[in-house]
């Protein structure tokens, strides 16, 4: 079995079609989606579709990439983060692809999830893009101590620094592109224990669905790939991306018969 350890079922072209969406997760063995909260307005239908279906999982938190979004303050995302579905803060972090001048709004917001994170003891979700130096120096003063580096796209360096904050890395469908060659090799030396598997759908859809519109069940070909660059069974790697994802997000309760 496997997990999509990031999507976003909320949006309007996978929300249209969920029941076929829910329906090609469990054909391609997908017992478990995390679908992600990027704004304070989108919040309620995240939570919505956690509460309605029990194989499906909420976190909290603001998107870095827009200046004028409402936030939430640390206290709400504590507050929001005690529903029994809600089982991570973000996605949260720096971006700076998007933005770019004065981002002392960006470093605070990211801030703030932190300590919501670290008062709450639930993992962040981190988004880095073009500002991984800022988003490890950020982490490292703040105390960030628990999470995972969503859709990663780093060097070895990276990665490495964000294994030694005990961040997991978790690889999206860029990792099955043929140009992604230098990702490629982080995901061979990632420890298998700290390894995760994403969509983040309906963006990157993997190779061979690359250029449509992606969904968690697609997830299943991002974890071929990367058991086939690490030279082992699909489905040992499945098995550990699941069991890791139970380990970081310990409020998901473990199915029946699991350790």
């Amino acid at each position: 079995m496997l997990v999509d350890s990031h999507c976003h079922l909320n949006f309007p072209d996978l929300a249209a079609r969920l029941p076929e969406v829910l329906a090609r997760m469990e054909e391609n063995c997908v017992e478990l989606a995390l679908v992600i909260g990027v704004t304070r307005s989108d919040y309620p239908s995240v939570l919505a579709l956690a509460e309605a279906h029990p194989h499906l999982y909420a976190t909290v938190g603001i998107h870095p990439d827009d200046k004028d979004a409402a936030e939430f303050s640390e206290d709400e995302l504590v507050e929001h983060a005690a529903h029994p579905k809600v089982v991570g803060i973000g996605e949260t972090g720096l971006d700076y692809h998007w933005c770019k001048g004065d981002l002392a709004w960006q470093h605070e917001r990211f801030r703030v999830h932190i300590r919501a994170a670290r008062r709450t003891g639930l993992p962040l979700i981190i988004h880095t893009r073009e500002s991984a130096a800022d988003t490890l120096r950020i982490m490292k003063e703040s105390g960030a101590e628990r999470g995972v580096m969503h859709c990663f796209t780093e060097n070895r360096e990276v990665a490495k620094a964000a294994l030694d904050l005990g961040f997991y890395i978790s690889f999206s469908g860029i990792v099955t592109f043929k140009s992604a060659q230098e990702l490629k090799e982080v995901a061979k030396m990632v420890p298998l224990d700290r390894i995760l598997v994403e969509t983040d759908s309906p963006y990157l859809a993997p190779v061979p669905f690359r250029g449509k519109q992606n969904e968690p069940g697609f997830v299943r070909h991002v974890a071929e790939h990367v058991a086939e660059l690490r030279g082992m069974p699909f489905e040992a790697l499945a098995e550990a991306t699941t069991d890791n994802f139970y380990t970081l997000f310990s409020k998901v309760p473990r199915p029946l018969g699991q350790p």
